[in-house]
């Protein structure tokens, strides 16, 4: 798949192993960002109530008694959207039957990545995964690349805006890592797809 600079890291991205598995190398500073947007992620889906509820059903299914608005937060708004655009009604109705399992479900990937890429050792790492493990990356690596996209106002046309962009321009950063993510994104998919 070769390897691609992105201002921040150079980085080489998922490979298809001899055996069906898939392969990636991060360094210390690759890991440490990827730990810090499962954290971040964690933070911003875990349902509101799961940690504080005494009721263990309710810990499992969310409060179905009580209805669910639409997030305020854009970025919350684009992981979980309105299923009925045109039917506010029907649209709360339908969130409050799958919000809180649509968060536990992203909050389980960013723990199996988070878990997946914690080691020890100093320098560069490689981590294999299987099939499953892969797709679980993937759904990760989008919901993270979904709320930096929505947060930065991401177009389709953001990298001819990268590439004119100052160097003291504060959001410059956060452009690169959203270059990065889409990087080994793409590279999963073509693991995947064997493209």
């Amino acid at each position: 798949m070769g390897n691609r600079g992105t201002g921040l890291i150079v980085t080489q991205g998922f490979e298809r192993t001899d055996d069906g598995g898939f392969s990636v190398t991060f360094d210390d500073m690759e890991r440490g960002l990827i730990t810090s947007l499962a954290t971040q992620l964690l933070d911003l889906v875990t349902p509101p109530h799961s940690a504080t509820t005494d009721d263990p059903l309710a810990a499992i299914v969310g409060n179905m008694a009580e209805p669910v608005a639409a997030p305020d937060d854009v970025a919350l708004a684009r992981l979980f959207p309105d299923a009925y655009r045109d039917d506010p009604e029907s649209a709360q109705d339908f969130r409050r039957f799958t919000e809180h399992d649509l968060r536990l479900e992203k909050c389980a990937r960013a723990r199996s990545v988070q878990d997946s890429i914690v080691t020890n050792d100093e320098g560069d790492a490689t981590f294999v995964v299987d099939e499953e493990s892969a797709l679980i990356w993937l759904g990760f690596l989008n919901d993270v690349r979904l709320i930096l996209g929505t947060r930065l106002g991401i177009t389709e046309d953001w990298q001819e805006g990268l590439e004119s962009m100052s160097v003291s321009d504060p959001r410059i950063g956060l452009f690169h890592l959203y270059d990065w993510l889409t990087y080994i994104q793409e590279t999963l998919i073509q693991s995947l797809t064997g493209d």
